[in-house]
């Protein structure tokens, strides 16, 4: 078997479009006796700073030619890369061509996912920012992995080079840069493969692909899921909006299971759209309490008097720091999962004596509140069987010019306040949804039933058990009520206003209903199913 060679009989090829680090790492190869290779315009930035530095088109004995594209594709690149060093015959072939090998190949790609970005982008900026020459060279060296070292991005040159002051590059390490390469190209050419898919024949761009390639990292693997008999794991965009889930800071607790996950998130989603101090309470997906507040401390309050029973093991949100007051109020319950932007010391001290509440920071995403979409999904993906199903998300924002009060009573000013919130809410509900509000705080919650009516009756039901009066309250209902019957529960619960899409065939007799019961609705002309 052939003995790996020494450092000082290394050879590195170096051509990247990104230079972040590479003069240093450069520096330190040639420290080692490490021979230099390179290109272009990182082959003049080595030579700039008084490194010797090899042109590959000397190495190669061929010029660069087609303005740059063709440089790298030539046998005696891909045999130094792809020549297996313990195959005898391998070697004989690059003896008797005079090829040698390279050992350490650093590549980063043209581009093309920021020139895509750019709103201006043409067809022709994307094509010619679609590397040819450098996705070749970097899969030829990970295909060979237990002899040549790929390296892909900046944040790997300082782990390589203290390992090749130790003697050479660990063949784990190897490994995981290859890996980490092939990730790369498939990142890569997905990223081409989305663009050129999107464009319709006469340039323009279709709002959905022809073809997705859907891109994501394993953050952790989860101990089931959402079943014990289930295996899960965590995974996130290549790049997550800022404010995401995804990019929380877990100050203590337990790790996260599957449904601590997906309930974490209807939370997070839901109270970040308010724009005043809120908490949202969620258990099973569904929010079971809502409220605004002066302060952490009050919205809680609100939102805990709504379901205590539900808020038993709840996941609670909060978009407002979380100070001792509030802190005290949430410790004297069990609860799965707190969130919040920031907490104060006395906060965290609280919960440090319940080391199983998994506590998440999360800052919020920058212009976060009504009217913002800034860290939320531009599209929603759902499995199906052997089939997957996209549309854009729903990051409809209602504004007061967008009512349409249906009735003779008017609403009030309080009560437009109150229809705006529980709109809000219902818009976080599983459907059919019915919820009931008043004072910035939700009295009672009906989700996920079959029927409207049975939402309706549960929403008050549920009201009735927390000793809170549905008198002089709002409700809202995410989709239309199909006939007067849904409106005559509502109303007999005790509701006085009510906030409904309208749209229906009998949108005539409901209107009808509510002005014989002198009750004021508001059309908004915008559903919020949510299944």
């Amino acid at each position: 078997m052939t003995q790996p060679p020494q450092l000082s009989q290394l050879t590195a090829l170096i051509s990247v479009s990104d230079k972040t680090g590479v003069l240093d790492f450069a520096r330190g190869l040639h420290a080692l006796g490490c021979k230099l290779l390179s290109t272009g315009g990182t082959a003049k930035l080595l030579a700039d700073a008084g490194l010797p530095v090899t042109e590959v088109a000397d190495h190669t004995g061929f010029p660069e030619m087609l303005d740059g594209r063709v440089k790298t594709l030539h046998p005696t690149v891909h045999g130094g890369l792809l020549a297996r060093r313990d195959v005898p015959e391998h070697m004989a072939a690059l003896k008797q061509h005079g090829i040698t090998t390279i050992d350490l190949l650093v590549v980063n790609l043209y581009p093309f996912e920021a020139t895509v970005a750019k709103p201006n982008c043409s067809l022709e900026d994307a094509i010619e920012n679609i590397d040819i020459g450098g996705p070749a060279m970097v899969r030829s060296a990970a295909k060979n992995w237990k002899d040549v070292a790929v390296l892909t991005d900046a944040a790997q040159y300082a782990g390589v080079l203290l390992e090749l002051k130790n003697g050479g590059v660990q063949q784990a390490t190897k490994f995981s840069l290859s890996v980490a390469a092939f990730n790369r190209i498939a990142v890569y050419d997905g990223a081409i493969s989305d663009y050129l898919s999107s464009l319709n024949a006469d340039g323009t761009k279709a709002e959905f692909p022809a073809q997705t390639n859907a891109r994501f990292v394993k953050l952790q693997d989860l101990r089931y899921g959402e079943n014990p008999h289930q295996t899960a794991a965590f995974y996130r965009d290549m790049q997550p909006a800022p404010g995401s889930l995804v990019t929380a800071q877990q100050v203590q607790g337990k790790a996260l299971s599957y449904n601590n996950i997906a309930d974490a998130d209807a939370a997070w989603e839901c109270v970040k759209s308010f724009t005043t101090p809120t908490c949202v309470i969620v258990k099973h997906a569904n929010p079971c309490g809502v409220a605004v507040g002066a302060n952490a401390a009050e919205a809680y309050a609100k939102a805990f008097k709504t379901d205590p029973t539900s808020a038993f093991g709840g996941i609670i949100a909060f978009n407002c720091e979380l100070d001792a007051a509030g802190a005290a109020l949430v410790a004297k319950q069990f609860v799965e999962v707190l969130m919040a932007p920031s907490f104060t010391p006395e906060a965290l001290a609280l919960f440090a004596a319940k080391p199983n509440t998994r506590v998440l920071k999360i800052a919020l995403p920058s212009g976060a509140g009504a009217g913002s979409h800034s860290g939320r999904n531009a599209q929603d993906m759902k499995r199906v069987g052997s089939g997957l199903l996209i549309q854009s998300a729903d990051n409809h924002e209602l504004q007061f010019s967008d009512l349409k009060v249906a009735t003779i009573k008017q609403p009030t000013a309080e009560q437009l306040s109150d229809l705006m919130f529980s709109w809000k809410v219902a818009k976080y509900v599983k459907s059919n949804a019915i919820v009931f509000c008043a004072g910035g705080m939700t009295l009672g919650v009906g989700a996920g039933q079959m029927s409207r009516i049975d939402s309706a009756r549960i929403a008050s039901i549920k009201a009735e058990n927390a000793g809170l009066s549905l008198a002089g309250s709002v409700v809202a209902s995410d989709a239309f009520f199909p006939f007067r019957d849904g409106l005559d529960v509502v109303c007999e619960a005790g509701a006085t206003c009510v906030i409904q899409p309208g749209g229906s065939m009998r949108d005539d007799e409901v209107i009808d209903a509510a002005n014989e019961r002198g009750i004021a609705m508001v059309l908004t002309g915008v559903r919020h199913f949510r299944h």
